[in-house]
């Protein structure tokens, strides 16, 4: 027979796809406190033994997910980037080593002296700098990579909180394929009675074969039901594991644990309107905080910009020596020679006249020209330097006016980000307040027709069974209340996943 709308597979088909809707366009969840982030690179953990609960599950999936784990590494380069800045606040040194020949004629590195021969030279010296005044640059630079750090770590709740209810979302998937086939299954055994007792008033003449053909057929589109359900139900449970990021081995055996939930009617009512959650949510939500915090980082970057205007003074100290083979040194050698310096004289009555013979000399001592030592020429030839230096920016370009005005910029849509995410975090609350009191009062009209139409089908199965009604009619009943069955299940998980998200913006555990 032709199968309509309002039949069990088309409503599966139309929950499955709403609950996946559901899961996919949900924004963060309520931030609970934060828990102790395992190491980014972790191995991931063995999944516990028997069926997972849904406690189970988030705690798995928040220590082996991959996207949990990408926002720790990001939050470590923070950390690395706030270590680092915070180290520009040290001295700088650094010490340098060098040797060179030269070759044909050249200026000696020690003498400077031009020289033709060839001649090696050594270079040492180490310095060392410190920043004395920046415009107090490298303080806010250390002030605004500490509030990008914090915003990271809040990157990382905002992506657990996202798990959270992405493994929610599909558990829940699994919960409503499972109570849709054993819905299914129960019509078909229902289907299988209803055929034997054809059968048999059949054989007796009490009803038309047309009766057996319409229950074979209903049987047939019943069975269609449980093959949609199943795939539904194994289709959640695939998602569900790709959330925990299990191996193919680990996928074919995970097992959920599936509670008894109570329906809308029995769970006490809301505690809390729209924005009474949105004033909780707005207090506890990382993304919102996280934004505050981007806001906070912008200003300070103005504060960097701005530290271009100001002089910049630093202090300075350096020590060097160096070796030259081209340097050479006298040494004695122990030897003297006298050098001839000139005559003597003697005074005579016709004056002053020189004695014959005799010469005055100067007693010169030998030197040995012998090229100096590496260690004494490194030792002579220490020099030492301190100095001071002030930069005093005249024209760059204008580089740093518009270097300030981007980081104007920068604040106002930082704080535009921020008033976007509060509204949007107002509107997906309401949203799901909204959307869980449709849900409620669906499944309280969807319950009083099942009960209605449940009447009406064994009212139906009576004629039918006394011949008193068609099988197409018979079966028409049927689907009717097959129908609001499957509406009637479909806002229940509706009311139960748009309760738990409230509950989350709360800050209250997600459990079943």
């Amino acid at each position: 027979m032709k199968q309509t709308d309002s039949t069990l597979p088309g409503r599966a088909i139309r929950a499955a796809a709403l609950l996946a809707t559901l899961g996919l366009a949900l924004p963060a969840a309520a931030q609970q406190a934060p828990p102790v982030a395992p190491p980014a690179a972790a191995v991931p953990q063995a999944a516990p033994a028997g069926p997972l609960s849904l406690m189970q599950a988030v705690e798995y999936a928040l220590q082996n997910n991959l996207n949990v784990r990408l926002s720790q590494l990001q939050a470590e380069l923070n950390e690395a980037t706030l270590r680092q800045s915070r180290l520009q606040q040290l001295p700088t040194a650094q010490a340098n080593a060098s040797q060179t020949w030269n070759y044909g004629t050249n200026v000696d590195p020690l003498t400077y002296t031009f020289q033709s021969q060839t001649t090696r030279a050594n270079n040492f010296s180490a310095s060392a700098g410190l920043n004395i005044f920046s415009g107090f640059q490298v303080r806010n630079t250390i002030r605004r990579n500490g509030l990008d750090y914090q915003a990271a770590l809040l990157d990382i709740d905002q992506a657990r909180n996202d798990l959270s209810l992405n493994v929610a979302s599909a558990y829940l998937q699994y919960l409503l394929g499972e109570e849709l086939l054993r819905a299914s299954q129960l019509r078909i055994d229902t289907d299988q009675q209803q055929i034997e007792r054809t059968q048999k008033l059949l054989r007796a003449g009490a009803v038309a074969e047309s009766n057996l053909l319409d229950a074979q057929a209903q049987l047939a589109s019943d069975e269609v039901s449980v093959v949609t359900a199943q795939n539904q139900r194994d289709l959640a449970r695939l998602q569900v594991a790709q959330l925990l990021n299990l191996d193919q081995a680990r996928t074919s055996s995970l097992q959920l644990q599936v509670p008894t939930l109570p329906d809308p009617d029995e769970m006490p009512a809301m505690d809390a309107d729209a924005d009474g959650t949105y004033q909780i949510a707005q207090g506890t939500q990382p993304q919102v905080k996280a934004a505050d915090l981007r806001v906070q980082s912008a200003v300070r970057g103005v504060e960097v910009a701005r530290g271009a205007y100001y002089p910049r003074l630093t202090f300075g100290a350096s020590i060097f020596s160096g070796y030259s083979s081209a340097r050479i040194a006298r040494k004695l050698t122990g030897d003297s020679t006298i050098v001839p310096s000139g005559f003597i004289y003697q005074v005579t009555p016709n004056g002053p006249q020189a004695v014959p013979g005799v010469f005055a000399g100067i007693l010169q001592p030998r030197f040995e020209t012998l090229s100096e030592g590496f260690g004494s020429q490194v030792k002579n030839n220490i020099g030492k330097q301190l100095s001071f230096n002030l930069i005093v920016p005249i024209l760059n370009g204008w580089q740093a006016r518009t270097n300030v005005q981007r980081s104007v910029i920068g604040v106002k849509q930082a704080e535009l980000r921020a008033e976007q995410t509060r509204l949007t975090l107002r509107q997906t609350i309401q949203q799901a307040y909204a959307d869980a009191l449709a849900a409620q009062r669906r499944y309280a009209s969807n319950k009083r027709q099942v009960e209605a139409l449940t009447t009406a089908y064994r009212n139906a199965e009576i004629r039918f069974n006394n011949g008193l009604l068609n099988g197409t009619d018979f079966n028409q009943a049927k689907n009717n209340l097959a129908g609001a069955e499957s509406s009637m299940i479909q806002a229940k998980y509706e009311y139960l996943f748009r309760r738990k998200v409230l509950d989350f913006y709360q800050g209250k555990p997600l459990d079943l």
